[in-house]
């Protein structure tokens, strides 16, 4: 009987760290709030799991890119939309041609 609940102890601990590592992802409704946020066609094109609330436009390529807290460092990786492409925007002289 001892094992039975020192295991479902550690079982419920287990379950409440999972949940406590989705405080850094960033809700849409989140971001739309902040004042230099991101546009709305951004947010509804990135794909889930990504630190919106880090995500800007990156001047040199014209793509949205976040910052992403790893376990070993913090780097900057490119925001991707559901399908897993970059989200930039479009060059005019790449449009018309």
């Amino acid at each position: 009987m001892d094992r039975r609940h020192l295991l479902s102890a550690l079982a419920l601990s287990f379950l409440g760290a999972c949940g406590a590592g989705m405080d850094g992802i960033a809700s849409r409704d989140a971001v739309e709030e902040q004042p230099d946020a991101i546009p709305e066609y951004v947010l509804a094109l990135a794909a889930p799991g990504q630190n919106l609330q880090t995500a800007r436009l990156n001047p040199e390529d014209q793509c949205y890119w976040y910052i992403h807290n790893g376990p070993v460092e913090t780097t900057e990786i490119p925001l991707r939309s559901g399908r897993g492409r970059h989200i930039c925007l479009v060059q005019e002289a790449a449009a018309a041609n």
